[in-house]
């Protein structure tokens, strides 16, 4: 990966993580004005907060562990781009349910507010589309250089299809309007991301797994 991808990639995060106090702010303005305006429990905006988080920390602890397992510079940069990001947007997220007075955990299925609630229940830990099983963070944990960046960057290019349907599914259902723009963010960052990971296990020999 060249220096520019990277500076981009890094930019990309910066820019995330300086608009965060903003876009607080403005979700307090367009959902926490008016108690007609706050989400309620069972609404997508509170249903994407909660999944989302739950998506996130997943990629922030697999992201972490591919730095411990690697010396290379270009996975470790990106693994820690990947985890500032999502760490802050999870917090956020959490934010926004304290802010709205709505729990953080709901007794509903995941993705119950897309229209998935019957969809099987996770096996292996994975609880949503594009989650690692716990097997798989297990290999993760186990492995080292080349063969842990591959298989890292193979689970989150998996992650990230994943977190874009979930975050599509927001801008089209959420209605307070920093937290769609923000899904729309999510959309288009981690698609490019997408895009950077081909080109990363390409130069490994390797290729996405599905």
């Amino acid at each position: 990966m060249s220096g520019r991808s990277l500076g981009w990639v890094a930019g990309t995060a910066a820019a995330v993580l300086v608009a965060a106090g903003a876009i607080t702010y403005a979700v307090a303005q367009d959902g926490g004005a008016s108690q007609a305006r706050t989400p309620d429990a069972r609404s997508a905006d509170a249903g994407f907060a909660r999944d989302m988080a739950v998506h996130h920390q997943q990629a922030v602890e697999m992201s972490y562990i591919v730095r411990d397992r690697t010396k290379d510079e270009e996975v470790r940069r990106l693994a820690y781009d990947i985890a500032q990001t999502q760490a802050n947007q999870r917090g956020m997220m959490l934010g926004w349910l304290d802010l709205w007075g709505l729990p953080k955990v709901s007794a509903d299925p995941p993705m119950t507010w897309m229209g998935m609630g019957d969809m099987p229940p996770g096996k292996d830990g994975a609880l949503m589309p594009g989650m690692a099983t716990n097997t798989e963070l297990k290999k993760l944990q186990s492995l080292d250089g080349k063969q842990a960046e591959v298989l890292y960057l193979q689970l989150m290019t998996e992650h990230h299809k994943g977190g874009i349907h979930m975050a599509e599914g927001c801008v089209e259902k959420c209605v307070v309007g920093a937290e769609k723009r923000l899904a729309q963010g999510m959309v288009d960052a981690q698609q490019s991301e997408i895009e950077l990971m081909a080109g990363m296990l390409k130069e490994r020999g390797a290729s996405p797994r599905s």
